[in-house]
């Protein structure tokens, strides 16, 4: 049942990333690289000579539409977000195709942010997409989703939040149960735990330069055909590594990180209510550890 889940976490994960609302338009620009490693065969564990890697692009933007703050300065805004996602993979040595050469993730949503009270607060958001192999795009490969999150501020540092999102990821729509969590601490050393983005630790050395150890959980979701039936195809990825960070202005910032996958593999669902509840009587198909590379630019426009 776990596993099957992930399928469907992949295409909500986005959610977890703008919960809080911007003044003015922000972005981010991201590149991955996983070089080849080993597959893994999930019938018996055995690692074989078929390899694969892993380049990504990621784009995600934030304009937004309407901002007003309370006589606390706490902000009630509406945002259009806008995300892709494009991965090519490279495939050695298999002697039947078994995951897709590429991988596209776009999708276009409106987000509501707003405060209740002094220690609550409420985000709210609906988007549509497209999750593709691009192999034949078709109806299938649209999925829709929406949610509602409530956030309980226990200090600047913590906050709790939990609600209801909606999703089309299995044919029907679907409710399933999202979370929130977000700690963070001041001063010259830093650590911060999201979910479900990952975690880290850093040190700040100068208002320009901090160094951070980073584990992260990220994802991607296409729609597939197989034997003519419609199924889900998760790709999930845990990486961790060392990432400085430059801060080349108040707008912009630039992120480069080094490191190890932890855990990279593969999960196919069908398209139905009753797969999220069926356990799996062999492993998911995964790889083997390998280097990560990843570099990143964000900004933040007034």
């Amino acid at each position: 049942m776990k596993r099957n889940l992930l399928t469907a976490f992949c295409c909500l994960l986005p959610l977890g990333y703008w919960v809080n609302a911007q003044s003015g338009i922000s972005a981010e620009l991201k590149t991955e690289y996983i070089p080849s490693s080993n597959y893994i065969r999930p019938e018996d564990s055995v690692k074989t000579n078929s390899k694969s890697d892993f380049k990504r692009v990621d784009l995600n933007l934030s304009i937004p539409l309407s901002v007003k703050k309370d006589q606390e300065g706490k902000v009630k805004a509406w945002s259009m977000l806008l995300s892709g996602s494009y991965a090519k993979m490279s495939h050695k040595n298999y002697e039947t195709p078994l995951f897709p050469d590429q991988m596209l993730n776009a999708q276009v949503g409106l987000q509501h942010v707003r405060p209740l009270g002094k220690k609550w607060s409420m985000m709210m958001m609906a988007s549509v997409g497209v999750y593709t192999d691009m192999e034949k795009i078709s109806f299938d490969d649209v999925l829709g989703q929406g949610g509602i999150v409530f956030i309980r501020h226990f200090n600047h540092n913590l906050a709790l939040g939990a609600g209801p999102v909606l999703t089309t990821a299995f044919g029907v729509p679907m409710v399933l149960p999202w979370i929130y969590f977000d700690w963070k601490t001041n001063g010259k050393v830093k650590f911060r735990i999201n979910f479900p983005e990952g975690a880290e630790v850093g040190y700040q050395f100068s208002d320009a330069f901090t160094l951070k150890a980073v584990v992260n959980l990220n994802g991607m979701t296409v729609e597939r055909n197989k034997n003519g039936e419609s199924i889900m195809f998760g790709y999930q990825q845990i990486t961790a590594g060392l990432r400085p960070e430059i801060k080349i202005n108040d707008k912009l910032s630039i992120g480069v990180t080094g490191g190890s996958t932890l855990v990279r593999s593969f999960t196919e669902s069908e398209r139905k209510i009753k797969s999220i509840f069926k356990e799996k009587n062999i492993a998911d198909p995964k790889f083997s550890s390998t280097f990560y590379a990843a570099v990143s630019l964000r900004w933040n426009l007034p």
